[in-house]
């Protein structure tokens, strides 16, 4: 059996921790069926997916076990009552907004529009005629960083299809390791995405019950 690393389980739901270099659902070709998704359905046939990480996106996933809890699990985060915090680090030192906050722990926000750049697929864009509302928060965070990179926490208001990377790119302070939106030199910093999801918190769909799930930073 393929490994799998279990943070929670019970009758109705898994709360997984995805390494990066996994995709979350199958994708085309024989070359792309190993994925999170699968590798629960081994242990769990009744396994369904709910959300996804980028494949190259580590940390917490949740999994529905049964149609059900699937359509509820999928309310919750359509109508964002699910806390997501991730943490990265980026190149370079991102502003402090003044206007924005008064100290340098308060969160900051970028709202930028974006939308699937199609013909250069599987990269989004900032679009300000065609792309979606798109909010994330983030906030600079102490902790070891290399030089010349800040360790932030980031929080997605919105859920559009690589947001925190694309929003930190946009910046000016790409994600170490993104070999979509890094500069070739950015991305050879790190021998991986440097982002990962640290946080879930939301209501167990059945007995609404508030459940936190934390999931430490390999980097």
């Amino acid at each position: 059996m393929l490994k799998l690393d279990v943070v929670y389980a019970d009758e109705h739901l898994l709360v997984l921790n995805k390494p990066t270099g996994l995709l979350s659902v199958p994708g085309r070709g024989e070359d792309k069926q190993d994925c999170l998704i699968a590798r629960a359905q081994q242990t769990w046939p009744e396994a369904l997916t709910v959300h996804r990480l980028d494949m190259a996106t580590s940390g917490l996933v949740v999994v529905a076990r049964g149609p059900a809890v699937q359509r509820k699990l999928s309310q919750a985060f359509a109508q964002r009552e699910v806390h997501k915090m991730y943490e990265a680090l980026v190149d370079g030192q991102p502003p402090i907004d003044n206007t924005q906050v008064t100290d340098s722990e308060a969160w900051q926000n970028i709202h930028l529009p974006l939308l699937i750049d199609w013909p250069n697929r599987p990269r989004s864009k900032v679009d300000w005629e065609h792309g979606k509302p798109s909010h994330t928060q983030w906030r600079c965070k102490s902790g070891p960083a290399m030089a010349g990179a800040t360790r932030v926490e980031l929080q997605p208001i919105t859920g559009r299809t690589h947001q925190l990377r694309l929003h930190m790119m946009a910046m000016g302070h790409a994600i170490l390791g993104d070999a979509l939106y890094a500069t070739p030199e950015v991305c050879a910093r790190a021998p991986r995405l440097y982002l990962h999801a640290r946080q879930l918190q939301f209501k167990h769909p059945m007995t609404e019950e508030w459940l936190s799930f934390q999931s430490a930073v390999p980097f």
